[in-house]
């Protein structure tokens, strides 16, 4: 058995749904996993956002045009007249059930029912057009097994039993459709999984069942080796690690947030990444089997800000470090590069929402410098044998770029540069044509 996640990308037109029908019908007992359709959670959240500030009347506007798209979708999508009035009906139902909530008094509880809506839409109308084309398919609602508990981290034992007891019933289903991201909490109320929130339910979901392996489809090729829009001759790649892709998650590769598959990785399930515009490619295989001595991949990250703090005074201060990466912590941002001298450290931050707050604390315990407009470049494979040669071939590549700072050792599948802006291009180029030999 196979899990195979579609995200909204995916199925956002009748076309793509259309597609991805035919993908999932070529091989019998997957369980598919569906986002809402493309726009359906940013229009449910906007209308959301009108009833808390108790604007009916702009709530009421955006549900009606949110329901005319779904009816004209309908419209497109279905043959048979019995299927297509019934999908009608269902599409009509769910908004007469969202204007229910357009009264004066809108909580959170409600907001995440609302939210919830896109996911249970397009499920059920995928169901209904599976029913069209004839195939046997079962659909398994996720608010009956998917469940947090009091800390909202994922119920794996509650997951497993009630997922294990609804396979059970429906025998000899050439599929079974659920939906991504919805989930109740531990006091039975609809919530959801938050950051990777589908990624997330095909992970869990894969390790519920023990799946041969969890396949996240979107509608382009996922991972390449470098970034296409400045480097010529780019590759998609072929296989990775779970460590190696969390490390190009964070360099932009937004269909993957490694928590996601975390899952997955403790329990040995092999994930792939397919694009449903070309299914018969092998796509990226993610699992934990690694490619020793190989380098998979160049990132880069920009609107990097480096900050510097110089004192005399942290020299063999005890509790320098710790003071400095505090103030950080006390305004929730995340240190992405730190390097120590005697007499200061420096590192680098990508978000610069309470930069000035920082800096007036940092002033407390020494000279402070920011430098913005910068860019940390990664090499991400296995870099860790001595003998490979493979930081030497790295170094000798960066050696006509300014380098402001560095980090190495951290993480055997990372080698990172900071870098000025101006230079991130050719640095992408020059680290290609050393390094993939183009």
């Amino acid at each position: 058995m196979k899990v195979q996640k579609f995200g909204s990308a995916s199925i956002a037109t009748v076309d793509k749904l259309k597609r991805v029908a035919e993908i999932v019908t070529k091989e019998q007992g997957n369980i598919v996993v569906l986002s809402s359709m493309r726009g359906t959670a940013e229009a449910l959240s906007e209308i959301s956002d009108y009833l808390y500030k108790k604007n009916q009347e702009g709530a009421i506007e955006i549900i009606n045009k949110l329901e005319k798209q779904y009816i004209e979708l309908v419209g497109s999508l279905f043959e048979s007249a019995d299927i297509k009035s019934v999908a009608k009906e269902l599409v009509i139902s769910k908004f007469d059930y969202i204007r229910t909530f357009t009264k004066d008094l809108f909580t959170l509880f409600e907001e995440r029912v609302v939210l919830a809506q896109g996911e249970l839409i397009s499920s059920e109308l995928f169901h209904l057009y599976m029913q069209d084309k004839k195939v046997n398919a079962v659909l398994i609602p996720a608010l009956e097994f998917m469940r947090t508990d009091k800390n909202s981290a994922p119920d794996p034992v509650y997951i497993k039993d009630k997922l294990s007891a609804l396979l059970e019933e429906p025998k000899g289903a050439d599929l079974y459709i659920t939906q991504g991201y919805i989930c109740r909490n531990a006091y039975g109320e609809i919530d959801d999984l938050r950051k990777g929130g589908s990624d997330f339910s095909a992970s869990l979901i894969g390790v519920a069942v023990n799946a041969e392996e969890i396949q996240i489809w979107a509608d382009v090729d996922t991972m390449q080796n470098n970034d296409s829009r400045y480097v010529e001759g780019t590759m998609p790649i072929r296989q990775l690690n779970f460590d190696e892709a969390a490390e190009l998650a964070y360099f932009g590769t937004k269909i993957l947030h490694p928590s996601s598959i975390l899952p997955a990785k403790l329990a040995d399930i092999p994930v792939r990444l397919k694009n449903t515009e070309h299914p018969e490619a092998a796509g990226t295989l993610i699992s934990n089997k690694t490619e020793e001595n190989t380098i998979k991949a160049v990132g880069a990250r920009d609107n990097i800000t480096a900050i510097k703090i110089k004192s005399g005074k942290m020299l063999l201060a005890h509790g320098f470090l710790r003071k400095v990466t505090e103030v950080f912590e006390n305004y929730q941002t995340s240190i992405d590069m730190l390097a120590t001298s005697e007499v200061g450290v420096s590192l680098t931050i990508d978000n610069d929402k309470n930069l000035q707050a920082i800096v007036d604390d940092l002033k407390k315990y020494g000279t402070v410098s920011v430098t913005p407009d910068m860019v940390i470049v990664s090499v991400i494979g296995d870099l860790e044998s001595a003998d490979s040669g493979i930081s030497v071939d790295i170094m000798g590549a960066m050696k006509e770029i300014p380098v402001r700072m560095l980090s190495y050792g951290g993480s055997k599948y990372n080698f990172s540069f900071l870098i000025h802006k101006d230079d991130k291009v050719r640095t992408l180029q020059i680290l290609n044509k050393s390094l993939f030999k183009f």
